[in-house]
């Protein structure tokens, strides 16, 4: 069994206090050597001094010299966002784990693909905005792509070992807790405010993937991450609301027989699953205890009352750099919905109205995405 050697870009976040966490439990499988945040210079201080990892980056490069005086002088210190590409080169580590809130990620993860290191993706937008680039690129140099977002490991766990391909696909199921709001009214979702959106049912996360799962756009980024992540189309790729959030996802194969992965809510699981893959080792975790449980429940998504996974459906559909745009235009988005700018409403809005006034592109070459990125993140911005 072999100790696996891990960079986790975003280690101040709730995906990477988790992998932290898994580290602790497992140090004979998974050592942590690199770490990175965006601004929090005290908590990455702390991870440093609590794991010894001699590479450390911060996004923000005018908090280097914070971070300098808070942790040894062995310590090496990467800033900005070459930082975050030139400490995913390391020598040594064998995965880099990306969960970095927006497209920051995208190109520490094409320098640890390039350099041949598995990559662990729980940041949605690498694949949104660059998912056949991206993908490509794993493929031309043998690189595994590993999925931690509960959803896209679930789907990973149901068809690891099968061996008839994607055509034997019928569907990929999603599950969704259904956000905040998953039995309010649509009129009544006009007058959602923030702290209400910032309530999430059922998993602790950050602000950008909480406000998603209650717009349900959580879902539709992860609607198009599955169609890149196991090469089928999005009309293959499905959503069903489930509270319980025990059942992370299903695959349906064309015989009609369904596999679902099912656990405790802790993403202590994928991210465990993911570095040890393909073992699988014991650990502290909390089994279930289906006799608790009772019952589990399922019911459609009301894609009506809530535009989030169509708006989704349309931009995997056509491809090209519109999923780009999508993402773009959400994150605006939401920034302004947290600043109290625009509405809770109005963020489906303002990502549908940005992709109206899209021309599409190919999206062949990051250049092309990275403008249409941009594009759309200043037409979002002028709607606010």
């Amino acid at each position: 069994m072999k100790r696996k050697k891990v960079v986790i870009l975003g280690s101040t976040g709730s995906i990477g206090t988790s992998a932290l966490k898994v580290a602790q439990e497992i140090p004979e499988r998974m050592e942590v050597v690199g770490l990175a945040a965006a601004n929090s210079v005290s908590a990455l201080a702390q991870q440093v001094r609590e794991t010894g990892v001699k590479h450390v980056a911060i996004y923000n490069e005018s908090k280097e010299a914070e971070l300098r005086a808070a942790i040894p002088n062995d310590v090496k210190i990467y800033t900005g966002l070459e930082g975050l590409v030139e400490l995913s080169r390391i020598e040594g580590a064998d995965m880099v784990l990306v969960s970095i809130v927006g497209t920051a990620g995208l190109y520490p993860a094409l320098a640890a693909i390039e350099e041949g290191k598995e990559l662990a993706v729980a940041s949605k937008e690498i694949l949104v905005m660059a998912g056949e680039l991206v993908m490509g690129a794993a493929a031309k140099k043998g690189v595994k792509v590993l999925p931690v977002d509960s959803e896209h490991n679930a789907i990973f766990q149901c068809l690891d070992g099968h061996r008839g391909g994607e055509k034997e696909i019928s569907r990929l199921i999603l599950t969704a807790s259904g956000g905040p709001f998953r039995t309010w009214e649509a009129n009544r979702l006009e007058g959602v405010q923030l702290e209400q959106a910032l309530k999430h049912p059922t998993w602790e996360m950050g602000r950008k993937i909480t406000i998603d799962s209650a717009t349900l756009f959580n879902k539709g980024l992860e609607m198009i991450e599955a169609r890149w992540l196991f090469d089928v189309e999005m009309d293959r790729v499905d959503v069903i609301v489930h509270p319980q959030s025990i059942v992370h996802s299903m695959v349906e194969f064309i015989d009609g027989s369904v596999l679902a992965q099912l656990s405790t809510t802790d993403m202590c699981f994928p991210i465990q699953y993911a570095v040890t893959w393909p073992e699988r080792v014991s650990n502290g975790l909390k089994p279930l205890n289906f006799a608790e449980l009772g019952k589990l429940e399922f019911e459609a998504a009301r894609r009506d009352v809530f535009p989030a996974i169509d708006l989704a459906v349309r931009a995997g559909s056509v491809g090209g750099t519109l999923p780009a745009v999508l993402n773009a235009a959400n994150e605006v988005a939401v920034d302004a919905f947290v600043d109290r700018k625009i509405g809770f409403t109005d963020i489906w809005r303002l990502v549908g109205q940005t992709m109206d006034a899209h021309t599409v592109g190919r999206g062949i070459t990051l250049d092309e995405l990275i403008k249409a990125d941009a594009d759309a993140r200043e037409y979002a911005a002028s709607l606010v």
